[in-house]
C-alpha cells in the first residue's frame, strides 16, 4: 500500500534531509521510527532540503504492509517515536504509481526575516536584519517571476546539469512582526534561494540595485556569491 506523508521539521540539528552515508538526516530519523513498527520500506522525499533547512510541508511516500488501515493510529505511533523535531501532519492512501518527486508540479519555499533581535529561542528559526525597504523589496523579488538561466544563483554540487528553471510566483509581504520572501517554482537548484534571498536583501541595504539583479538573472555578471543562512528557510508546501 502506498501512501503519502505530510511531514513538518526542524531542520536546525540535521544535516539535510535525505540519507547520507554516517549522517544525521530527517530521511535517517524516519526511517528508524517506521522499524519500531517492523515496517522495513523506503522513502521517496518530494524534494532535499539542505541542512538547517526546515519544513512546514515536506511530502513523501513509501510502501506499508495493507494491515496498517487506520491512518490516524499510524500517525500517533510514529509521532510518538520521532524526535520531537519531527512531525508527521498527515496521512492519505495514494495510487501505487504515485511519485512524491517526480510528479510534484509546485514547491513552496518561504524565508522568513525579521528587525527584531533574536534570541535564544528563535534564532535558529528567523534571520534578523537591521531594516526592511517593503517598497523596494516588493519590486524587486518580481525580477524572479519567469524563466531563467540561474546559473549565478546555485552552489557547486547541485544535482543536475540543467541550470534553467521557472519560477511561477514570488511575493514579499509582512506577517506580523515578520517579514516573508515567498517562492513558487517548479524546481530549485542547491542554496538557489539562499542566493536570491540573499540578493535581495543586498538590494535593501542599497549594495546592489535592481539593475544588477537583471544583470545576474541574465547571466551578464555574477555580482553575488554568499548565500544567506539556512535558518529562515522553510519548505512550505507541495503542489500536485
Amino acid at each position: 500500500m502506498n501512501l503519502k506523508f505530510i511531514v513538518a521539521y526542524d531542520g536546525s540539528s540535521y544535516l539535510g534531509s535525505q540519507k547520507q552515508p554516517n549522517k544525521n538526516t530527517i530521511e535517517d530519523e524516519l526511517l528508524k521510527a517506521f522499524k519500531t513498527l517492523n515496517i522495513d520500506t523506503s522513502i521517496v522525499l518530494s524534494g532535499r532540503t539542505d541542512k538547517e533547512v526546515h519544513a512546514t510541508g515536506q511530502v513523501f511516500n513509501c510502501v506499508i504492509p495493507d494491515f496498517w488501515t487506520d491512518f490516524f493510529k499510524l500517525q500517533e505511533i510514529l509521532n510518538k517515536r520521532l524526535p520531537s523535531s519531527i512531525q508527521i501532519r498527515h496521512i492519505v492512501k495514494v495510487n501505487e504509481d504515485f511519485h512524491s518527486r517526480f510528479h510534484a508540479k509546485k514547491r513552496v519555499y518561504r524565508y522568513i526575516i525579521t528587525t527584531k533581535p533574536t534570541t535564544p529561542f528563535n534564532d535558529k528559526f528567523i534571520t534578523f536584519v537591521k531594516s526592511v525597504d517593503e517598497k523596494l523589496l516588493k519590486e524587486a523579488i518580481k525580477e524572479f517571476i519567469g524563466v531563467y538561466d540561474f546559473k549565478y544563483f546555485h552552489k557547486t554540487g547541485s544535482d543536475k546539469d540543467v541550470t534553467i528553471r521557472e519560477i511561477f510566483e514570488t511575493a514579499f509581504y509582512k506577517h506580523k512582526d515578520i517579514y516573508v520572501f515567498k517562492f513558487v517554482a517548479n524546481s530549485y537548484l542547491r542554496s538557489q534561494i539562499r542566493l536570491m534571498v540573499g540578493f535581495l536583501l543586498a538590494i535593501n541595504d542599497k549594495r546592489l540595485t535592481i539593475e544588477d539583479l537583471k544583470k545576474q538573472l541574465n547571466c551578464e555578471k555574477n555580482l553575488f556569491k554568499t548565500p544567506i543562512k539556512a535558518n529562515g528557510l522553510y519548505l512550505a508546501k507541495i503542489k500536485y
